[in-house]
């Protein structure tokens, strides 16, 4: 299969009677694209982004109907959005309920298992215990150096500036994943079970230097409820696929 990589050629490209079956994209920008007359059946759009914009077929933009949908299957999932203590702690414990019972429902065998290149459900809690040192520990509690070792970054961190000497190269034992992750949990609840409406209203600056955003103490949680959120129905997604 022929790959293009890092390229803007096709940007303001027309394509006609072009075939793009079984064709993949991945963190490619398809922003304002127009289809016309086209076959998309089968067609499998994945976007964590997708609900700070529109998305139109056949003239009906469906991210707010997509939205609905998710929240139907995964109870408690509106409350990412909260805008109080109360609606935010019943927000993380109807998401950490969910992980409790996809982790414990997980056959060991599978915990490591990929796929194509998505991550494993051992990598997938890594990445969590990045974005709660991000959100919580960086930006929140404002901690010089909040990440643990086993974290798993983001694609393009390195390109971003990230100090990757800080996190581990060889990945842990699922054990110590599991431990790590426990106790990062911990510290969500352990912040939201005190945490007030002035203190979610204080502002703090983006953990990873973005410059653009001062995001509030709620913003922070928010952040960390929505990768929770989202990384489970990805790996729910993947396990199905898997079993």
């Amino acid at each position: 299969m022929r790959t293009w990589s890092s390229t803007t050629e096709f940007e303001g490209a027309a394509f006609v009677r072009a075939s793009f079956k079984g064709a993949t994209l991945r963190f490619s920008d398809v922003s304002g694209v127009t289809m016309r007359g086209t076959d998309v059946d089968g067609l499998d759009i994945d976007s964590h982004d997708l609900f700070f914009g529109s998305l139109v077929v056949n003239g009906v933009d469906v991210v707010p109907l997509v939205d609905a949908e998710l929240n139907r299957q995964f109870p408690g999932r509106e409350l990412q959005k909260a805008q109080t203590p109360e609606g935010l702690r019943e927000g993380w414990v109807a998401v950490q309920s969910a992980w409790q019972e996809t982790v414990a429902s997980t056959p060991p065998d599978l915990v490591d298992a990929h796929v194509e290149d998505e991550w494993s459900l051992a990598e997938t809690l890594r990445h969590l215990v990045l974005a709660t040192d991000a959100w919580l520990r960086g930006g929140v509690l404002r901690v010089q150096q909040p990440f643990h070792e086993i974290g798993l970054l983001f694609t393009g961190a390195r390109e971003a500036g990230v100090d990757m000497s800080v996190f581990r190269v060889d990945p842990p034992a699922f054990d110590e994943v599991l431990a790590v992750r426990a106790e990062r949990q911990r510290l969500v609840s352990d912040f939201l079970a005190t945490a007030t409406a002035d203190l979610l209203a204080e502002e703090r600056e983006d953990p990873w230097g973005g410059g653009g955003w001062s995001p509030s103490v709620g913003d922070c949680v928010r952040v960390v409820l929505e990768e929770e959120w989202a990384h489970l129905r990805y790996v729910r997604r993947d396990l199905a696929r898997l079993t």
